[in-house]
Order: structure tokens, then C-alpha cells, then sequence
């Protein structure tokens, strides 16, 4: 294996899979996916449909003891309300902390697990879909270009030089992960990224309105919907 592709099921994380699936192959392509205690499994069932469209080779993992005690409105256990509103309305309101969806420390977790598994299947690097919109503000820190460098630099010597990260969304906005996905032919209308749960999704949350916003600057209808 060449590379593993950190699996969402969303839209980043899907154009991700399609770049390094386009640069070397589905055979050298291992997409690693983790539940982490997420009030739905929309996430882990549009993720497992993106891998079998490109034939690669998918590992899901089960971390969600890890985040007990977390008040992130997205984890199940949360009475947390999950916000309806923009990022941009959700930092007016944090005095400059992350916004309640964020997962502490999620990045850096599944990066660190994908570290283990990558070494355990001969990959050489790590791929995740972190772009310049999420990291704007301190909305989700563990998605900054600083959090990259200092990751890779760990993950890099920890792994004895072996693996190095890629985050090769990390100084476009959602619109060029969109714009790069579309020329990719990424299958978009597998992905999910809304927070809720529901069946269709809600239009309402910060990553639905990202979303909508990054497909109408690309000048066409998100065909999930």
C-alpha cells in the first residue's frame, strides 16, 4: 500500500480518496474510517459506499470510548443542541474557542491511529481532507495549516521517517476541494455531511451551509440532494 486516506464520508474527505486513488492506483489505496460515538451512522454508511466505488480497501475503527466526557454536540451522548447556524455566527458567539461540533481533538487522533495502521500495511504516507474554510476563525483548530506541520513533523519521526501527511486541501476553501473534486469525477451524491441525522439533510448546520455555498460557487446543484 502507497497511501491511506482518512474516510469521512463527506465531501472533503471523499475528493481526498479520489486525488490519491488518481494518483496511484485503488490497489495502493487503503481508506481508514472511525466511529467515534457520532449521534448517526449517516457518516460511516456514506463512507463505506464511496470505498466500494472505488474498490479500495476500507478499515473501519471504533474509537467513541475516547470521547466519554465530551459535552460536542455532535456525540451521542450530548444533550447539546447542534447549532443551526453559520460558523461565522457560531465564533461571534466562543470568545475565540472552537465551536461546539468541534470533536476534541479528533484530527489528531485519527491521525495518530492511521500512523499505527498505515506502518502495520506498508503505506508510506497519510492522506486527510482539511481545508482552509474548517481551520478559519479556530472553528475546528486540528484542521490549520500549524496543526498540519507540527502532525506531520510527529508522525514523521515517530514512524521512524517512514510516513509523512498530506492535507493537499489545506489553503483552498471548500469551493476548490469542490472545484478539484468535480474534474476528479468524485461521487458526490454518495457523500454525507450533514450533522444531523436525518433523511435528508438539514440545510441548516455549519457544514450543510459550507456546503451549499461551495457547490453554488462552483455554479451547479449539489447532487446529493
Amino acid at each position: 500500500m502507497k497511501a491511506l486516506v482518512l474516510l469521512s464520508g463527506g465531501l472533503d474527505s471523499t475528493t481526498c480518496l479520489a486525488e490519491a486513488v488518481d494518483k496511484y492506483g485503488a490497489e495502493e489505496v487503503l481508506a481508514l474510517s472511525a466511529g467515534y460515538g457520532q449521534k448517526h451512522s449517516k457518516e460511516l454508511d456514506a463512507a463505506r459506499a464511496v470505498a466500494k466505488h472505488y474498490g479500495v480497501t476500507h478499515r473501519v475503527l471504533d474509537l467513541a470510548e475516547l470521547f466519554i466526557g465530551s459535552d460536542c454536540s455532535l456525540l451521542g451522548g450530548s444533550e447539546e443542541e447542534i447549532p443551526h447556524e453559520s460558523y461565522a455566527e457560531q465564533l461571534s458567539k466562543t470568545d475565540g474557542k472552537p465551536v461546539s461540533t468541534y470533536v476534541p481533538f479528533r484530527n489528531g487522533l485519527f491521525l495518530a491511529a492511521a500512523a499505527s495502521v498505515g506502518l502495520s500495511n506498508g503505506c508510506t504516507e497519510i492522506w486527510y481532507g482539511a481545508h482552509s474554510d474548517d481551520a478559519a476563525g479556530n472553528a475546528y483548530p486540528d484542521c490549520s495549516a500549524e496543526f498540519n506541520e507540527a502532525i506531520n513533523r510527529a508522525i514523521y519521526l515517530g514512524s521512524g521517517n517512514a510516513l509523512t501527511v498530506r492535507a493537499p486541501f489545506i489553503g483552498m476553501n471548500k469551493a476548490g476541494v469542490v472545484a478539484k473534486g468535480l474534474a476528479l469525477g468524485a461521487p458526490y451524491e454518495l457523500t454525507w455531511s450533514c450533522y444531523e441525522g436525518g433523511d435528508k439533510p438539514c440545510g441548516k448546520c455549519g457544514t450543510c451551509i459550507d456546503r451549499a455555498r461551495a457547490f453554488a460557487e462552483n455554479g451547479i446543484a449539489d447532487p446529493a440532494l
